[in-house]
């Protein structure tokens, strides 16, 4: 799995017009799931999404989490973090899983943010042509690739 994470004032998702989802202050979180990915990714991904200390503290210090402030998770589905550009311009999804197999991880990373995070959280649709808004805080964005723990 790969995880772009930013962290924002305001985010949020609209699809043909209408808003999906829509976040305060908290994270937008860019999924991209291979064929790959396991149980495993999964936990130890929401575990260190819901955790990272990047948001700042009274010392004006990162040093607190999405959950200690009582911030919100924005989740959407983007299979071209797995994009290859090796060869040529047009990039290759040869990586990113397809529907039958990324839809029931995508449901369980939801599932597993919403345990950790102890509430809901936002999402956008998967496959939908969306469109994500956001005002990004610092700029602080995050880029984790589970394969790499890092």
């Amino acid at each position: 799995m790969k995880a772009v994470i930013q962290r924002a004032t305001q985010a949020s998702v609209t699809i043909e017009g209408a808003t999906r989802s829509s976040i305060g202050a908290g994270l937008l979180v860019l999924i991209g799931i291979e064929d790959a990915d396991t149980t495993e990714d999964i936990e130890w991904l929401s575990s260190k999404i819901v955790n990272l200390r990047i948001f700042n503290d009274e010392q004006q210090i990162p040093s607190i989490s999405v959950k200690d402030i009582n911030g919100d998770i924005l989740l959407v589905s983007q299979f071209t973090l797995h994009a290859s550009t090796k060869k040529g311009n047009r990039p290759s999804y040869i990586k990113a899983s397809k529907p039958d197999i990324a839809i029931p991880l995508y449901e369980r990373m939801i599932a597993q943010l919403e345990q950790d995070l102890g509430r809901k959280i936002y999402t956008g649709e998967f496959g939908a042509d969306m469109k994500v808004s956001l005002i990004n805080d610092g700029p602080v964005t995050i880029v984790i690739d589970t394969k790499n723990k890092e």
